[in-house]
């Protein structure tokens, strides 16, 4: 197993990413084969071959699994009954998950006409109570004594959640040419990420972008938006481009500012479609109560923060939607309406997703990090791609990718180096600092998912961890830019 996950044996828990982490945990839980194996949303955080691979370990274990999962193609894949917890009630249904969502529906619909029927009824009785004395005479008492039961079935019954309300707001078109980019190359430490790429996105183009787990996919979104200049090549941006990007690390997010006021901006209301709407009453599409929109964003969960960062985004006009991991720690409700209004957005659409099914829905082209910094463009959605054949590119495990960085390291020219000795020392230790902070990041961003963390005093407990943690995402971002910024400087100076 340890093996099959390429997971590095000779290196301590401390020293792996939250992601590593997670890997270990399943092949602790695989090993030991248990007679019942618990999995509580086992996918989150994982790349694309990982959960390919937790597939087909779990279709051929012998034993029993029980799973909590917003993976629909996971769910699809392996379950063959669902546990559904719905208004308080548990329900079993058998079936695979697509089976489930027909019944599901055909019970919903079932439940509305009887409960339609039922206040028809308490309607006629309730304007027959109403007649006064004739209501009231001995004969009539046991339709009375009904009738207070009705009331009480009728107080006792739990309308289904109301749903989630998604809008996305749309600016003005943009240029035909969206973003152009030409033979682009860009790596860190030696570490060859993207190798002369060149594309077109034009207006309305729907691009899923797939690849492992630190292969370079967010570095590519910043290349193509702007925020990183290419180490070679050049990039493109089109005219009138309204872009509104989703950030899988929330950086925007102040955990001491409130729900509304972080949607909101300071104002109690927002424009949608046109009209003013309370800030209040437009949290209540995204599943946020009065008093939860009065909460400060530094106690909510993982997805009630991405349904922030979605409602805060989407609120504003936008021609081109930017969306890094978007579905992680989303519900299936949210992911089923954000398909659909993603679906119906005139704009140009950008995915980075590990969510295939969310892909399947959303995109019709899809780039990929195949062999080496090898990025290959396919028409179609993640399915279509499988189909094709094609593997994604491996990531080494940590251990190796610590060691192809010290080699590379080891092998610089430095003869050819016009860097100053203090410089050079500096750009020498930043892989190491960058790792490490790495770590700290990872430990950290655990330590904000864990059950029961926002649940402790906020100002003792929680708020330090969040301020830590903001803190090192700024340092981590500065020591890559630093790096980039020396790393240029020194080929700059160095001789022809």
């Amino acid at each position: 197993v340890v093996s099959e996950l390429g997971l590095p044996a000779e290196m301590t828990l401390g020293e792996l990413s939250g992601g590593w982490r997670r890997r270990v945990g399943l092949a602790q839980a695989l090993v030991s084969n248990p007679d019942l194996l618990l999995l509580d949303e086992p996918t989150n955080h994982l790349d694309l071959s990982t959960i390919e691979w937790l597939e087909r370990r779990i279709m051929n274990f012998t034993g029993g699994v029980l799973f909590v999962t917003h993976d629909r193609a996971f769910l699809s894949h392996l379950a063959s009954r669902i546990i559904e917890l719905d208004r308080g009630r548990l329900s079993s249904w058998p079936g695979d998950y697509h089976t489930y969502l027909r019944r599901k529906d055909e019970a919903l619909e079932s439940e509305a006409r009887a409960n339609a029927l039922f206040d028809k009824r308490l309607d006629e009785e309730e304007a027959w109570i109403r007649q006064g004395i004739k209501a009231r005479r001995s004969r009539n008492m046991g339709r009375v004594r009904a009738l207070e039961g009705m009331r009480e079935q009728a107080a006792a019954r739990v309308k289904p959640q109301v749903g989630v309300r998604i809008h996305v707001e749309e600016a003005d078109q943009s240029g035909r040419k969206v973003i152009e980019a030409y033979n682009i190359s860009h790596g860190f430490g030696g570490e060859q990420l993207i190798d002369k790429l060149s594309l077109k996105i034009m207006r309305g183009d729907r691009i899923g972008i797939v690849g492992n787990n630190g292969v370079g996919k967010s570095t590519l979104l910043k290349i193509l938006l702007g925020e990183l200049a290419p180490q070679e090549g050049t990039v493109k941006l089109g005219t009138n481009l309204e872009v509104g990007y989703f950030d899988q690390m929330r950086r925007e997010l102040d955990p001491t500012r409130t729900v509304a006021d972080t949607v909101g901006d300071g104002s109690d209301y927002i424009t949608i479609n046109g009209r003013d709407r309370h800030v209040i009453g437009y949290l209540r599409g995204f599943l946020f109560t009065a008093e939860r929109a009065m909460d400060k964003v530094g106690v909510l969960s993982g997805g009630e923060c991405n349904r922030i960062i979605l409602a805060r985004l989407l609120a504003r006009p936008s021609n081109l939607l930017v969306l890094d991991e978007p579905t992680n720690d989303l519900d299936v409700e949210t992911l089923d309406v954000l398909e659909e209004r993603l679906t119906e957005y005139g704009g140009t659409l950008i995915v980075v997703s590990h969510d295939r099914e969310f892909l399947d829905n959303t995109v019709d082209k899809i780039l990929v990090f195949e062999d080496a910094s090898s990025v290959q463009q396919y028409a179609g959605g993640y399915s279509d791609w499988i189909k094709r054949g094609r593997r994604l590119k491996e990531k080494d495990n940590p251990l190796e990718a610590r060691e192809r960085r010290r080699r590379a390291e080891a092998d610089k020219p430095r003869s050819a180096s016009k860097l100053s000795y203090k410089l050079q020392r500096e750009l020498d230790g930043l892989p190491d600092r960058i790792e490490a902070l790495e770590h700290d990041i990872a430990a950290l961003e655990e330590q904000t998912a864990a059950p029961g963390f926002y649940d402790q005093p906020y100002a003792e407990v929680v708020a330090p961890v969040l301020d830590q943690l903001k803190a090192r995402q700024a340092e981590h971002d500065a020591a890559l830019a630093r790096w980039d910024e020396l790393e240029t400087l020194q080929k700059e100076l160095a001789p022809e």
